[in-house]
C-alpha cells in the first residue's frame, strides 16, 4: 500500500482536486496547495493492510473537521444535536470510498484527528491528489487515497 499510496492520481502535471459538496453552504474544489491554507497536523500511524500487513507511516496535513467547518455545514450551530445527523462520504480516483459521522470528527463529540493528508512520509501529494487519513483505526480499509469527492449529506431531518 505504501507505493500506491503516492502513486495514484492524475495526469502528469495537472493538479489533482477533491470536490466538496452537498449540504454545504460553500461548496468548492480544493487543490493540495489549497489545503496548505489550514493549519496542518502530524499523525504518525500503524494500520493493518490486507494485502501488504502493517504499515508505517506519517502524514500531514488540515484536520477534515476544520475544511469543512470553512465549507458551512448546513446544519444550525446553535443546535448541537443538529450536526448528529450529518454523514459523511469520501470517495477515491479509484473508486475507494469510506463513510463517517460528522460526531466521529466533532470535537463535541468523537474528537477523531481526521487528516486531509497533503504529504505521504514527507512526499507531497500534489499531484496524487490528497488521501483520507484516520489515526485511530487498527485497519487501513478507511484510508483514501487520492480523494476525488467529500459529500456532506443531512440525512433524515425526522424519523417516520
Amino acid at each position: 500500500m505504501s507505493q500506491s499510496l503516492a502513486a495514484t492520481g492524475t495526469a502528469a502535471g495537472r493538479m489533482a482536486e477533491l470536490s466538496l459538496s452537498g449540504d454545504l453552504h460553500r461548496p468548492v474544489r480544493l487543490t493540495v496547495p489549497d489545503l496548505l491554507t489550514w493549519p496542518r497536523h502530524e499523525a504518525q500511524v500503524a494500520f493493518e493492510c490486507a494485502t501488504s500487513g502493517v504499515q508505517h507511516h506519517r502524514f500531514t496535513g488540515p484536520l477534515l473537521h476544520d475544511v469543512l467547518m470553512d465549507a458551512g455545514p448546513a446544519f444550525d450551530p446553535a443546535r448541537r444535536k443538529d450536526r448528529l445527523r450529518f454523514l459523511i462520504a469520501v470517495r477515491g480516483t479509484d473508486g475507494h470510498h469510506a463513510l463517517l459521522s460528522w460526531a466521529e470528527i466533532d470535537p463535541d463529540f468523537g474528537r477523531a484527528p481526521v487528516l486531509l493528508a497533503v504529504t505521504l512520509d514527507g512526499t507531497p501529494l500534489d499531484h496524487a491528489g490528497s488521501q483520507l487519513v484516520l489515526p485511530q483505526d487498527r485497519c487501513g480499509a478507511r484510508y483514501i487515497s487520492g480523494i476525488e469527492t467529500i459529500r456532506v449529506d443531512g440525512g433524515y431531518t425526522a424519523w417516520t
